[in-house]
C-alpha cells in the first residue's frame, strides 16, 4: 500500500475529466485533462459513453502523476468526484456497460416526472428526499433505462444484482477497482458516498438510506443500487494495473458538495457558488433538519413546511465526514457558462468568453436588453422545464453586444434570485451590516471581471474568488485526506483555503431594484410567452 502523503483526485465532469495531484500543503503539483463528447440522439437527450468516461479517468489519472513527477507509491489516498445525477447501467460480472450514461441536462423523462406529480407524489417524494421532481435527478432516468432498453428480462437481471445502477461515482469505483481484466469478476466493490446517492431521488435524506417507499415507487431493485456510505472513509482499493500500485480511494462526493467542502464553509449559513455549465450554489444548513419550521427530529416535514419549500429550493446533504453529516440547502440554475458558449458557438458573435467581460464594460449599460436563457427549461427557483429562451426589449439600437452583455448579466440575476430565497429561508441571525456576508466562488466564470464586480454589486455583499481554481477537486482532497489522516479536522483545511481576488459591491440600492425589476419582467414574458 502507498506510504506517501499526496492525494491523486479523479475530477469527472459534464465537459472533461481532470485528474490533479494536491501536496500535503493542499497545492496542486501536477494535472491532466481530457475533453469528453457529449451525445445527443434526439432533442433533449444529452449522454455520455461510459467507456470514455472510465478511459479518460484513467488516462489522466497516470499522466497527472507523470506531470507531478511521482508514482503511486508517492500518493496516500485518491480522491473522486464527479458530476451528479448522470447515470450509468452495466453488467455485474463482465463490467460491460449497457447503454450510454444518460446526463443530468437530459430531459427524456419528462413525462415520468408529470406522471409523478399528477398522481400527487411530489410532495411525499420531497418530504423524503428535498428533492423536487424533475428529469434533473437519477430516479426516472434509472426507469427510463429497465423500461426502454432493448434488452431482454433487465428488470428481472436488476432485481437479482446482475444488473447494476449508479451514478458516475459507482461507475469509476467499478472501473478503478475492477482493472483491465475481461475475465468476469463477482466481488467488485458496488458503492456510492451519501452526497451522489441524495441526488438520485431514492435516498431517504433523513436516516441516508435507500427509502423503500420511493424504490416502490419507481420500481428500483435495491439490489441494483449501490451501498451508500459517507463521503470520507475507505471505500475501496484501485487495482493494482491502474497506476502501477494500488490506491485506497477514501474521499467521494458529487461536484457541488465537494466545491462546498473545498471552499472552507464550515458554519452554518457560509455559502459557495460554482460557476460552470450551469451555475450551483449550495448553503451549509448544519447538522439538523431544522430548515423549516417543526421539522427538526421530525423524520417527517409537514404539510406546512412543504408548502415553505416552494420556494424552490433543493434540501440535499453538504457531506458526511467525520461522523457527522452537513445539510445543505442548494439552488441549480441549468444555463450560465453553456449561455456563453452558445454566443460563440450558435451565434457567433463573440471568438471566446473571456472578450465578453470588455464588451460590457465598454457598453457601459444593458439599455433595456434582458435574455434569459432556458435553453433547456428554468432550474432553481423555477423548475419550470417547459420555458424556453428568449431575448426582450431589444429595439433598432440594439447591437450584438447588447446581448453579449445581457448574456452576462442573466448568470448573475439567476444568482441574486436564489441566493436572495437563501437569505431569507437560512434565517440567520443579523451580524451588523449585511455586507459582512461573503459569497464564495468558483468556476470558470470567476475569471470574468465584469461578472463579478456585477454579481456583488447585485448581491450587495463581496465576492471572494479561491485562489485553487480547481475547487471541486480540492473538496475531494480534502475529504480524501482527512480519512487518510493526512489532516486532522476542518478547522486545519480552513486554514490552507486562500481568497485571490476579492470584489466588493459598488451599485446603489435603486440601481440593483430598476435592473431586477427588468429582470422580472423578462422573466414573466418568458413564462407565460410559450404557454399554449
Amino acid at each position: 500500500m502507498p506510504s506517501g502523503s499526496l492525494i491523486l483526485t479523479i475530477d469527472q465532469g459534464t465537459t472533461s475529466t481532470r485528474a490533479i495531484v494536491f501536496d500535503e500543503s493542499a497545492c496542486p503539483i501536477g494535472s491532466a485533462q481530457q475533453e469528453l463528447r457529449q451525445i445527443f440522439p434526439q432533442s433533449g437527450w444529452v449522454e455520455h459513453d461510459p467507456v470514455e468516461i472510465a478511459e479518460a479517468a484513467i488516462g489522466v489519472a497516470r499522466l497527472a502523476l507523470e506531470d507531478a513527477n511521482a508514482t503511486a507509491a508517492d500518493v496516500a489516498a485518491m480522491g473522486i468526484t464527479n458530476q451528479r445525477e448522470t447515470t450509468v447501467i452495466w453488467e455485474r460480472a463482465t463490467g460491460r456497460p449497457l447503454a450510454n450514461a444518460i446526463v443530468w441536462q437530459d430531459h427524456r423523462t419528462a413525462e415520468i416526472c408529470n406522471g409523478l406529480s399528477d398522481a400527487g407524489l411530489a410532495d411525499d417524494i420531497w418530504s423524503r428526499t428535498g428533492l423536487i421532481v424533475d428529469p434533473y435527478f437519477s430516479a426516472t432516468k434509472m426507469r427510463w433505462m429497465l423500461d426502454h432498453l432493448p434488452i431482454p428480462n433487465l428488470q428481472a437481471r436488476a432485481e437479482i444484482g446482475d444488473v447494476r445502477l449508479g451514478t458516475v461515482d459507482s461507475w469509476l469505483i467499478d472501473q478503478l477497482t475492477r482493472g483491465s481484466s475481461n475475465t468476469p469478476q463477482d466481488d467488485v466493490p458496488h458503492l456510492t458516498d451519501v452526497t451522489n446517492a441524495s441526488r438520485t431521488m431514492l435516498l431517504n435524506i433523513h436516516d441516508l438510506t435507500w427509502d423503500p417507499e420511493l424504490l416502490e415507487i419507481f420500481n428500483i431493485p435495491e439490489a441494483a443500487l449501490p451501498t451508500p456510505l459517507p463521503s470520507a472513509g475507505t471505500f475501496a482499493v484501485t487495482h493494482p494495473s491502474i497506476c502501477g500500485r494500488a490506491i485506497p480511494i477514501t474521499g467521494v462526493a458529487g461536484d457541488q458538495h465537494a466545491a462546498l467542502y473545498g471552499q472552507a464553509c464550515f458554519a452554518r449559513g457560509d455559502m459557495k457558488c460554482t460557476y460552470g455549465t450551469g451555475a450551483f450554489l449550495l448553503a451549509n444548513n448544519g447538522a439538523n433538519l431544522d430548515l423549516f419550521t417543526g421539522a427538526a427530529g421530525s423524520g417527517q416535514l409537514t404539510a406546512d413546511d412543504l408548502d415553505e419549500a416552494n420556494a424552490g429550493l433543493l434540501f440535499t446533504l453538504g457531506w458526511q465526514a467525520g461522523g457527522s453529516k452537513i445539510y445543505a440547502l442548494e439552488a441549480s440554475i441549468f444555463n450560465t457558462g453553456s449561455t456563453m458558449q452558445w454566443l460563440r458557438d450558435g451565434l457567433g458573435i463573440i471568438a471566446n468568453a473571456e472578450e465578453s467581460s470588455d464588451i460590457a464594460v465598454l457598453l457601459g449599460d444593458n439599455d433595456g436588453v434582458y435574455l434569459v436563457p432556458a435553453f433547456s427549461g428554468l432550474g432553481s427557483p423555477h423548475w419550470d422545464p417547459h420555458a424556453r429562451a428568449s431575448i426582450t426589449g431589444m429595439s433598432r439600437g440594439t447591437t450584438k453586444d447588447h446581448v453579449i452583455r445581457a448574456a452576462l448579466e442573466s448568470t448573475a440575476y439567476q444568482v441574486k434570485e436564489v441566493v436572495d430565497i437563501m437569505d431569507s429561508q437560512l434565517r440567520m441571525p443579523r451580524r451588523g451590516n449585511r455586507r459582512e456576508r461573503v459569497l464564495r466562488v468558483d468556476g470558470g466564470q470567476t475569471r470574468n471581471p465584469f461578472l463579478m464586480q456585477f454579481q456583488a454589486d447585485l448581491l450587495d455583499r463581496p465576492i471572494e474568488v479561491s485562489a485553487v481554481d480547481e475547487t471541486t477537486a480540492l473538496g475531494a482532497t480534502f475529504l480524501a485526506g482527512r480519512a487518510a489522516g493526512i489532516w486532522r479536522s476542518d478547522r486545519e483545511l480552513a486554514m490552507l483555503w486562500q481568497c485571490d481576488r476579492r470584489y466588493e459591491p459598488e451599485m446603489s440600492e435603486s440601481e440593483r431594484i430598476r435592473l431586477m425589476s427588468g429582470w422580472n419582467e423578462a422573466l414573466r414574458r418568458t413564462k407565460t410567452g410559450f404557454r399554449e
